[in-house]
């Protein structure tokens, strides 16, 4: 599949270490693991941790066609603290390059020049109203495309009209289920389940799917009118960070080549359980390693 996937890059800053993350680029970084053709559009600093960042999609055989460098602004780092069961806490250090994609009309043309299969895009993001009118672009010139919305709620990085605003551009829609109990405030629509908010909220907005994960309990999906729940694969937790990332990635395989519910749901389990239980968002894993499980 062709996939374009437009949002942050930025270092995650854990203690001393440093891994290379933000969840656009994490999905489109696992997608590519699975063999799809993956176009990132994002922007990083004149700065050392730009450079990394580049050679870092180079050796992953990520095309940096569609990366900005930005004199103005540094490379985004988010400060990550984890807690006791592994779950990570994010301190998004802003405004940062990643706020300031762009691309020309030769850059449009191109990226344009051969039909886009999904569109991934998260919330983050899109609080930059630069970064938004780009966004909004692009999905306004691809309607055939499907549309990935990874809710992705970080501290002081959404707003309640946003939400709603992305959440009626997409397709299919992720999110897990502490998202779930928030997005419900925040629309003041509360349900008294998971499987009658996915029905309630892809009725509302038109969703092919909704997919939510759990953790270690797995997840629910919604895929045309099948709910099914998932449980998930006891690993040890080493670093969350990520998880939930790859599992987008595996649902948008499985998903675009034509699995049932079941399917899906149990291989992105596999692949989100894999990469919690090793260091980093963008560790080395393979399908045959997921399947192992």
């Amino acid at each position: 599949m062709k996939i374009i996937s437009i949002g942050e890059v930025l270092w995650d800053v854990v203690g001393l270490e440093q891994h290379l993350g933000g969840a656009p680029f994490n999905f489109a970084a696992h997608l590519g693991k699975l063999g799809h053709t993956i176009f990132f559009i994002s922007a990083v600093g004149a700065d050392q941790r730009g450079e990394q960042i580049l050679e870092s999609m180079s050796q992953m055989g990520l095309s940096t066609r569609y990366m900005r460098r930005v004199e103005e602004h540094p490379t985004g780092i988010a400060t990550v603290t984890l807690d006791a069961q592994g779950q990570p806490q994010f301190l998004i250090h802003r405004p940062a390059a990643y706020d300031f994609p762009d691309l020309t009309e030769s850059d449009l043309d191109e990226l344009l020049s051969q039909p886009t299969d999904w569109i991934y895009f998260g919330t983050l993001l899109q609080m930059s109203s630069h970064a938004r009118r780009l966004t909004m672009r692009l999905l306004d010139s691809n309607n055939a495309a499907r549309r990935f919305y990874d809710v992705n709620l970080r501290a002081s990085s959404y707003e309640t009209s946003l939400v709603r605003e992305l959440m009626s551009r997409a397709t299919v829609v992720k999110m897990n289920d502490h998202e779930v109990s928030e997005v419900a405030q925040m629309f003041g629509q509360p349900t008294d389940s998971l499987e009658d908010f996915c029905r309630s909220y892809a009725n509302t907005f038109g969703w092919e799917g909704v997919c939510v994960t759990r953790g270690p309990q797995g997840c629910v999906l919604l895929i045309g009118d099948e709910y099914i729940e998932a449980n998930g694969y006891a690993v040890e937790a080493v670093d969350t960070v990520g998880a939930g990332d790859a599992f987008a990635a595996a649902f948008v395989h499985g998903f675009g080549s034509g699995w049932s519910a079941p399917e899906i749901a149990d291989f992105a389990n596999r692949v989100g359980a894999l990469v919690a239980s090793r260091r980093g968002a963008i560790p080395a894993w393979t399908i045959e390693g997921a399947r192992a499980l």
